[in-house]
């Protein structure tokens, strides 16, 4: 599914918001927003620029998590995933 990076996030969507900001995120690590190793925006900037829940704004990396596209680094943030098949350094 393709979501344009810059939409906003549609409660009355039938995608729930923690799935649209999941894509949202992801269009705009594609854009180049956000390049390998380099830090995504911080949860709490997350919530304000969306809207959401602190919870829901989880959700959405816990699913690019899993996927691959970011991992997590305890007290530094969350950042973007190397484009390759190899887990990123340190994990």
């Amino acid at each position: 599914m393709a979501i344009d990076p810059d939409a906003e996030i549609d409660h009355g969507a039938p995608l729930t918001p923690y799935r649209q900001l999941a894509e949202i995120l992801r269009a705009r690590i594609q854009r180049g927003d956000w390049t390998p190793g380099r830090a995504i925006s911080s949860e709490t900037q997350l919530v304000q620029q969306y809207g959401l829940a602190r919870t829901t704004v989880r959700r959405a990396i816990a699913v690019l998590v899993e996927e691959g596209v970011v991992f997590t680094v305890p007290q530094r943030g969350t950042f973007v995933a190397q484009e390759s098949d190899e887990p990123p350094a340190g994990q």
